[in-house]
């Protein structure tokens, strides 16, 4: 299915009929789920996107995307290279390399001199992974894991990077991946946001942009919500000192007239999907405070994540709350983790980001699969590029550095019809150049999108007189990793 237009082009009486007089009432009942015979949520909003349903059955209803910003080293985490470790310090041979280009930030480097890790590596599960000693908890959920080591990308610098694996495009402006999902197949519940943003605090060693989780030319109601910690989760969700729900009501109800007169005189799409975020917004009133109390979450739960699964805005509360998000069918939430960058002092950095992530990591998926969702949820970890296999800046024996490396790196994949207990492509002797199946960034999205019942020809937008897609005008499913 092509999709050329969009759902928010109305007639003015169904625009008035929508938005208009009859509002009040319409969002009062919208704060009760509506379900079809088929047991599909309906958003009173209207916003069920223009699909109309899926091209083809899904696996999954929903994604959880864990993204680690600043680019994990895939050498200390999950591909081991005892070669790495036997030649450490030796110069990386020219014939690895083969001219391949450098960051700045090491080009000038007089020497490469290649890193083993310091860490310990052992096969786990009955598939046999290799994980390092620095991910205990991760390790022994293996065999529900899809590893996919043979990633690799155009982009060599973070916000390129970042932003070609959330939009498809390494320049600002695209729709990013929720969005997509958002405007193709619209909420499967009508009072949170199909789109949702949950950041680590204390994290940010650069700069996540909202354009990352932006609508970019499709209608803004498909935009990311972000949600923070403190008193108020969403910016300018409650209502102002002295106005209440009331007011607000006939406030919305009156400006939904407004609105659809200006919609009649210019027909400008985003005029009712002005509306419907407004509409969205007084429900969320209700929902969102509910989704984040976890004080009714028992002690075994907050067990399992772990201690700073009580701290709002650790990724530890956020996976949690990640797993309360799924459950109330908010089809795309989007974890970022940032921290990654370890240019230098990498052993010290990465004990404290997998401290940060490997239990929560777990208890997320061991959590979905408890509840019984985890077979329609698709999660999925990983950075927007790799590290290189040789040190930036100084080595010892305790200590070392490594530059931006996007020739091959690793991601995994659980649930949501995944196959689980695999690894999936293989890097060369040495860690820098794919050596069998390679996957690109692409292709990793038109693959989540088919589990999600999409085909990522499929879903288009027309803009300034061409079709856009995620995956632009590439990308392939990988069929070896679907369950």
């Amino acid at each position: 299915m092509t999709c050329s237009h969009i759902n928010f082009n109305l007639s003015r009486r169904e625009f008035f009929g929508r938005f208009g007089l009859g509002l009040g009432g319409a969002a009062l009942a919208s704060l009760v789920n509506q379900t079809t015979a088929q047991g599909a949520t309906v958003a009173a909003s209207g916003l069920k996107g223009v699909m109309g349903g899926t091209h083809f059955p899904p696996k999954a209803k929903r994604i959880i995307y864990l993204f680690m910003s600043g680019g994990p080293s895939q050498l200390d985490l999950f591909d081991n290279k005892p070669v790495l470790v036997e030649r450490n310090g030796e110069e990386l041979p020219a014939s690895v390399r083969m001219g391949q280009r450098l960051t700045g930030m090491t080009g000038q480097q007089a020497t490469l001199p290649m890193a083993g890790s310091i860490f310990k590596f052992a096969q786990h599960g009955q598939g046999g992974a290799w994980l390092s000693d620095l991910l205990p908890q991760t390790a022994k959920m293996a065999d529900r894991l899809c590893f996919v080591k043979s990633l690799h990308t155009e982009a060599i610098n973070h916000d390129p990077a970042i932003t070609f694996f959330q939009t498809g495009h390494q320049l600002a402006g695209r729709p990013s991946f929720g969005a997509w999902l958002s405007y193709g197949l619209g909420s499967a519940n009508e009072n949170l946001p199909a789109f949702v943003v949950l950041i680590s605090k204390d994290r940010i060693d650069q700069p996540l942009y909202a354009r990352l989780w932006g609508n970019g030319f499709l209608p803004s109601i498909h935009q990311g919500v972000q949600f923070r910690n403190g008193k108020d989760p969403v910016l300018y969700l409650k209502n102002p000192d002295g106005i209440s729900t009331e007011s607000r009501r006939k406030m919305l109800d009156r400006l939904a007239e407004l609105n659809a007169a200006q919609f009649e005189d210019l027909g400008d799409p985003e005029i009712s999907a002005r509306v419907a975020q407004y509409e969205m917004a007084y429900r969320m009133q209700t929902s969102v405070p509910d989704v984040l109390d976890i004080s009714k979450e028992p002690e075994s739960v907050f067990d399992l994540y772990g201690p700073e699964s009580k701290n709002p805005g650790s990724f530890a509360a956020n996976c949690l709350l990640a797993r309360r998000l799924a459950e109330r069918n908010v089809r795309f939430i989007q974890l970022y983790h940032p921290g990654w960058d370890h240019h230098g002092g990498l052993p010290g950095g990465i004990r404290r980001q997998c401290k940060d992530i490997d239990q929560a990591s777990h208890a997320l998926v061991t959590d979905l699969a408890q509840r019984g969702l985890l077979d329609e949820t698709l999660v999925v970890w990983g950075g927007e590029f790799g590290r290189t296999n040789y040190s930036q800046g100084k080595l010892t024996p305790t200590d070392y550095g490594r530059d931006h490396h996007p020739r091959c790196f690793t991601c995994w994949m659980a649930g949501g019809g995944i196959k689980p207990g695999i690894s999936y492509g293989a890097t060369d002797d040495f860690g820098y150049n794919i050596a069998e199946n390679p996957v690109d960034v692409h292709d990793l999205q038109a693959t989540i999108l088919d589990r999600l019942g999409v085909d990522h020809e499929q879903l288009t937008f027309k803009f300034q007189g061409r079709r856009y897609r995620l995956t632009d005008i590439f990308g392939k499913v990988v069929k070896p990793v679907l369950a």
